[in-house]
């Protein structure tokens, strides 16, 4: 079977723009093996952009070469490129416009601070409330290194290549795009910092999204690199952060609010998930998190509260069964506060005060 080691051991044969070996010149930034397929990470000088297309396509040649790899994907990467100088303050940074998301009215990440507080679960069942609006939705699994949205919709396989562009999956009237119909479940995505943001900008870039009138971005958790890349490199119309009530869970949440009002994002809400447990049999109910913490935060913070989903096992089961519960059991009362989000985040989008978008530059 193939592995890094043998796919590196190719490429000592593929010489860089400067005669030397891509991997005596350090060129090769990561190497990634899953199944019959090879990821690698090349880094160079964004200067040298023509030379290095030519070399990625080298490299793919040789990677396919190696016994056991069917496919490869080779990305670029400008690790060494100087950072750009952070906007004055109030200033919202200038971007490029991605060719492929310019038929995409809003752009909206789903952020937490923390894993484990249902983000995930959140992203999916909120595009399937704005979907029920009327919207044409797409959601944008961008965790890179725990892609969820294979297992909640229910979905296998590679998206079909049609010109250079990869055709997003469907589901529920959905267009779904993850690292995950690329890779194997249970296989780690072992990656750098550059390899992660160069992946998220293909994912945005060379997908056919076709006219959206949103598309919902489930963000990992955190505020490192992937987040940094979204926010500097996209036009978000927006971001909805998950938190539970607990103080561990909102500590987090609060960072994540600040790391989006730092880059000029607006803040459409707050959710506050697993807010509460209603007993099936006795319908009792407990706070298990504690109750009202995120609700509290967003009026300290300034910021709108979005609402209140329970901890509860429909919604556990159907995610799981990949069929989430917005989708499988659209008149229940759980699909009901899903909607209701999706409402309100309509709502923000097409009132919210806006700053101009950003220049389209083409090149």
């Amino acid at each position: 079977m193939a592995d890094e080691a043998s796919v590196l051991k190719a490429l000592e044969s593929v010489a860089g723009p400067d005669g030397k070996s891509i991997v005596a010149a350090g060129l090769v930034s990561g190497v990634n093996v899953s199944g019959a397929k090879a990821f690698v990470s090349l880094t160079g000088d964004p200067a040298r952009a023509k030379e290095l297309e030519v070399l990625r396509v080298a490299v793919e040649g040789a990677v396919k070469t190696v016994p056991g790899i069917e496919s490869a994907i080779v990305t670029l990467t400008a690790e060494r490129a100087p950072a750009p100088a952070a906007p004055p303050p109030g200033q919202a940074p200038q971007r490029k416009t991605i060719a492929a998301i310019e038929k995409i009215k809003y752009i909206v990440a789903v952020s937490s601070g923390k894993g484990g507080v249902g983000k995930s679960t959140t992203s999916a069942n909120l595009a399937l409330g704005l979907a029920a609006q009327g919207w044409r939705v797409g959601l944008l699994d961008a965790d890179i290194y725990g892609p969820s949205a294979p297992r909640l919709f229910g979905l296998k396989g590679q998206p079909e290549v049609v010109g250079n562009k990869m055709i997003p999956l469907e589901a529920y009237g959905l267009k779904i795009m993850s690292i995950g119909f690329l890779v194997e479940e249970d296989v780690p995505m072992v990656w750098r910092g550059p390899m992660v943001a160069q992946a998220l900008g293909q994912m945005l870039g060379e997908v056919a999204w076709g006219e959206l009138d949103a598309l919902v971005v489930d963000m990992p958790p955190g505020t490192g690199d992937a987040q940094l890349t979204m926010a500097q490199q996209v036009p978000l119309a927006g971001a909805v952060v998950v938190s539970t009530p607990q103080d561990l869970a909102l500590i987090d949440a609060r960072r994540g609010v600040a790391m989006f009002q730092k880059v000029s994002t607006p803040i459409l809400g707050i959710i506050e998930n697993m807010s509460y447990f209603l007993c099936p049999h006795c319908g009792g109910r407990t706070d298990i998190f504690s109750h009202g913490g995120a609700r509290q935060d967003a009026e300290a913070l300034g910021v709108p509260f979005l609402g209140e989903v329970p901890l509860d096992l429909a919604i556990r089961q159907t995610s799981d069964a990949g069929t989430p519960v917005v989708a499988s059991a659209p008149d229940g009362p759980h699909a009901a506060i899903y909607k209701e989000l999706a409402a309100k985040v309509k709502n923000l989008l097409e009132t919210q005060s806006r700053r101009a978008p950003p220049k389209i530059v083409v090149g």
